[in-house]
């Protein structure tokens, strides 16, 4: 099945690609502004369900604007003492370290994670990162766009 394209270049801005049904599809730049943030990403819910998750910053690079792409690329930052959540689900992940170091359950190994150290954790490995450090833990997530929900362990 050929997918239909909406034109696009690299001049245009986020909104201004015109519609190709219900979602957009365009190229678009997202300047990086400091401190891991990007000009148009807006902070998201870690979790909006199962309880608060305040020492966890999720932001969508990839994949929240309508974006045809096989995968979403999300940048997670956990603040020191800070965790997500223990869990698996049937997708990958591919986690790429990009700010400060971390640690990362992957079934019953832990792994420290530091600059551009990258994990690809496979399909149903109960998983969690966490941040045992003292400054912000940042890292590049990348996702399959279709997948299962999490199942949570805690």
């Amino acid at each position: 099945m050929k997918r239909k394209y909406a034109p696009a270049s690299l001049c245009e801005l986020p909104g201004q690609a015109k519609k190709t049904g219900p979602k957009t599809n365009m190229t678009s730049l997202y300047r990086h502004t400091g401190d891991f943030r990007w000009k148009g990403v807006k902070d998201q819910p870690y979790k909006t369900e199962g309880g608060k998750w305040p020492e966890v910053v999720r932001r969508v690079l990839v994949g929240a604007q309508g974006e045809s792409a096989r995968f979403h690329v999300r940048y997670f930052e956990i603040a020191p003492g800070g965790k997500s959540s223990l869990e698996t689900h049937r997708h990958e992940h591919v986690v790429i370290c990009v700010r400060g170091e971390g640690q990362v359950l992957a079934g019953r190994s832990k792994k420290r994670l530091g600059f551009m150290d990258t994990i690809y954790i496979s399909p149903d490995t109960l998983h969690q990162l966490s941040n045992p450090f003292e400054e912000p833990f940042g890292f590049l997530c990348i996702v399959n766009a279709r997948r299962d929900r999490p199942r949570v362990k805690a």
